[in-house]
């Protein structure tokens, strides 16, 4: 029996020794969720985490990735002292309208576990493109709006009345405007 006891002691000790470190005992994040409110379509905004060292060894990101190809990252890359700060940037394109919640996967070195991170929003219709200046009219529309300008009483006269002659039986032709 003391065999046995002695066996699963020194088993407890070796798999405590060789056991891997979780990131949330190595790594803490000011925040796990950055709301980026609401984006302008077309107009890709940054997201940076900031993620602290609370170990006591040097901290490192192995690994920073988005869920799917809407973000781009990019991360502290050499190691972070105990008690350091680094970062982590993601970008979210802003090329479809409505509400968005990317994930991404954060590595740590002698860790086994990944820590996700999310960026949201809601990206809306950019105004100032749709307000840009409208689309010249051609010679053919154009046309009739200088004619009827030019028809136009001016501010001290009276406008004369319009009637409408009733159309011909038979005929394709519009109804025309007679002057009295």
């Amino acid at each position: 029996m003391k065999k046995f006891i002695l066996a699963f002691t020194a088993l407890v000790i070796t798999a405590g020794a060789f056991a891997q470190k979780k990131s949330d005992d190595v790594a803490k994040f000011k925040t796990e969720t950055i709301d980026l409110g609401k984006l302008k379509q077309n107009n890709p905004q940054p997201a940076v985490f900031e993620v602290t060292n609370i170990s006591k060894e040097n901290l490192i990101i192995e690994q920073a990735n988005p869920t799917c190809g809407c973000t781009i990252s990019d991360y502290t890359k050499t190691p972070i002292p105990a008690g350091e700060v680094g970062t982590i940037k993601a970008t979210y394109n802003a090329k479809n309208l409505g509400m968005f919640e990317k994930h991404l996967t954060v590595k740590f070195a002698g860790c086994d576990d990944m820590k996700s991170i999310t960026i949201k929003g809601e990206v809306i219709a950019d105004e100032s493109a749709a307000t840009a200046a409208p689309a010249p009219a051609t010679a053919q529309a154009a046309a009739p709006v200088a004619e009827v300008a030019e028809k136009a009483p001016a501010a001290n006269e009276k406008a004369a009345p319009v009637k409408v002659a009733p159309a011909k039986k038979g005929s394709t032709k519009s109804t025309t405007l007679k002057k009295p």
